[in-house]
């Protein structure tokens, strides 16, 4: 009986183990804009995916010199592809950014 219940015990730590490590978590990035241009559109997604998510920017835009934390939350990694989009179309994307690393300032030495 003790066998039993030692096992079990076993057991469920260890499920509790994996499903901690497979939960999602909150990152965040402060992007700043120093292009000279109004920034318009800000997209950031997981890297694994192949579609941008929303304009994380909404109805605002990022002006040249101002930064903006944006928040995300719910994410099982921390490595995502960001876009910005400038106020002429011009864009600057940057492929697997691991936010829980860096931060990102975009300049026009980054332009696509």
């Amino acid at each position: 009986m003790r066998i039993q219940k030692g096992i079990l015990l076993l057991c469920a730590m260890f499920f509790s183990l994996f499903s901690l490590s497979s939960m999602a978590e909150d990152y965040y990035v402060d992007v700043t804009n120093n292009t000279g241009f109004t920034i318009m559109y800000l997209y950031v997604s997981p890297a694994e995916i192949d579609d941008w998510e929303d304009d994380v920017l909404g109805k605002k835009v990022l002006n040249t010199g101002e930064t903006k934390r944006v928040n995300l939350r719910g994410y099982s990694s921390p490595v995502f592809d960001i876009k910005a989009v400038d106020e002429d179309g011009d864009s600057y994307t940057f492929w697997d950014v691991n936010v829980a690393r860096r931060d990102l300032t975009i300049t026009l030495d980054d332009l696509d």
